[in-house]
């Protein structure tokens, strides 16, 4: 693909001209989805399912400003996100199991674009680099929190139990079904009870393999570490003070060409004997 049909792709995508740019920076959103899931793992208390919302708002803010999308969407992305993100923590606190319901679906939805913009982020990328698999790795653990927030949702919403034999529901529980069932562990202490929580189950295992079967797997083959460019070698001239001639003995001396034209002398004969 040349320049100049690159230059025209972007221009197609982002309304930008020029060269397309490098791979987002997803490092640090790799960082904060970590933070976010031990925050909400290790902890029982409603400040940090609101302090969760926040941390939602923050990782969409990093896809859109990695994601190559026109600066206008960007905005109205990121001004909707902040402003639902606000309903949503007045409505848990208010609302009681409705409202929890709508934050919980309010989250998930906004994981869900996030995923989309990393892995059509990633998948745009002419070379995979090393941020590149930190995309991956960040969708993969978006998609686990996203069906977390999906459970949640149908249990506040629902009315009746998620899980059979009445086991104990809430964030912590949620993840950890989400992410057991995301990597097809199945390890069996927590299953769903009712239908919707199953088809659910079900869709995030197929999403699951897919997404390790496909982008994953994919990008890790196609990985390649850049190589360092040659350091080009320095020809070092010697000055003419520094070099050493050989001495005048042992020189080898050419023969003195005859420049003399007289002829060469002839060959003496043996003298003729005289007949008898």
């Amino acid at each position: 693909m040349t320049q100049a049909s690159l230059a025209r792709r972007a221009a197609r995508r982002g309304g930008r001209r020029g060269p397309p740019e490098p791979g987002g920076r997803y490092g640090l959103l790799l960082l904060v989805l970590i933070s976010t899931y031990l925050l909400s793992a290790f902890s029982l208390s409603m400040l940090a399912a609101d302090l969760e919302i926040a941390l939602f708002v923050a990782v969409l803010l990093l896809a859109l400003r990695t994601a190559r999308v026109r600066r206008l969407w960007a905005r109205l992305a990121g001004a909707v996100a902040l402003t639902g993100s606000a309903a949503a923590i007045v409505a848990a606190q208010t609302a009681g199991e409705a409202g929890e319901g709508a934050a919980a679906t309010w989250k998930g939805l906004m994981l869900l674009l996030t995923a989309v913009l990393i892995v059509r982020r990633v998948l745009a990328q002419p070379t995979v680099t090393m941020q590149s698999i930190y995309g991956a790795l960040s969708a993969y653990l978006i998609i686990g929190l996203m069906f977390a927030a999906f459970y949640a949702a149908i249990w506040h919403l629902g009315g009746g139990p998620f899980f059979a034999s009445r086991q104990p529901a809430s964030t912590q529980t949620f993840q950890y079904f989400s992410f057991t069932t995301l990597t097809t562990l199945g390890y069996g202490d927590f299953t769903a009870i009712s239908n919707s929580g199953r088809a659910i189950a079900v869709m995030e295992a197929l999403a699951g393999q897919v997404f390790l079967a496909t982008l994953v797997a994919r990008l890790v083959a196609a990985f390649r570490v850049p190589a360092e460019p040659a350091r080009p070698v320095s020809r070092r001239r010697w000055p003419p003070s520094t070099v050493r001639h050989a001495p005048e003995t042992t020189r080898r001396k050419k023969p003195a060409r005859n420049t003399s034209r007289t002829p060469p002398r002839a060959r003496e004969l043996p003298a003729r004997r005289p007949r008898l």
